[in-house]
């Protein structure tokens, strides 16, 4: 059986819930785009794209 939606305008808790989850989602989404962004501008000349980087720590060798 299908569920159907009613778009009324105060809407019920779960639909508000839903909302304003959305908008958060939304939100965080474009904040992490801006950030990556931001580190991919700031890391452009630092080591070219697939090489590996000199300050990443492998861990071998170390006792």
């Amino acid at each position: 059986m299908e569920r159907k939606v009613s778009k009324k305008p105060g809407g019920t808790a779960a639909d508000e819930r839903a909302a304003r989850l959305k908008a958060a989602l939304k939100a965080n989404l474009g904040r992490r785009k801006g950030q990556a962004k931001a580190r991919a501008s700031a890391d452009e000349g630092v080591a070219p794209e697939g090489s590996p980087q000199s300050d990443v720590d492998s861990g071998a060798g170390e006792g």
